[in-house]
């Protein structure tokens, strides 16, 4: 936001034509802007949406989140906000939904084998930047008792049987398994 700042205004009349107040004033207006740009950057940091590269590392630094060299702020913010919405107790429709929220909606299969003890959890191609942060959901919030088995959803011959052989021929093995091909 562009704030303009007149310290000189709030001088008293007799003081306002003096040339060293002037002066004075007119070099302390920008350091009072900075000042103030500093204070809505503190303000805005405590909200995750609107931080500051500053007040990410901040929350990172309160939850106790490891950020990668690659991530993008946004990225950083979405973690954050994922790790934020995690709500007690921890039933499958909650993890569902937060799944559901790291992913989307479509992002994920969540299969739980009661008899078993046992929770899989397919996580699509479309979200593959998201697996370690759902492994990581997943051992924080899974009980101790379930094994857990997170795998990627590779693409499928169903998947991949709509394109000719020709454009298949440019992608590799790994990439065709690998990749959401367009």
């Amino acid at each position: 936001m562009d704030r303009e700042i007149n310290l000189l205004e709030y001088l008293p009349g007799v003081l306002r034509e003096v040339k060293e107040f002037k002066v004075l004033s007119a070099a302390e207006n920008h350091e009072t802007i900075k000042l103030w740009e500093e204070l809505e950057n503190v303000l805005d940091d405590q909200f995750v949406n609107e931080s500051t590269l500053n007040g990410v590392k901040r929350w990172e630094s309160i939850l106790g989140i490891k950020a990668l060299d690659t991530d993008l702020l946004s990225d950083r913010k979405f973690r954050i906000l994922s790790r934020l919405n995690e709500q007690l107790p921890y039933t499958y429709k909650n993890l569902d939904a937060q799944l559901a929220l790291l992913c989307g909606a479509n992002g994920y299969k969540l299969i739980l084998d009661n008899s078993a003890y046992a929770l899989t959890v397919k996580v699509a191609l479309t979200a593959k930047k998201k697996f370690t942060e759902v492994g990581n959901l997943l051992d924080r919030v899974v009980p101790c008792n379930i094994v857990i088995t997170l795998l990627l959803m590779y693409n499928q011959h169903k998947t991949l049987k709509q394109f000719s052989h020709a454009h298949l021929h440019q992608y590799t093995q790994k990439e065709l398994r690998e990749e959401v091909l367009n």
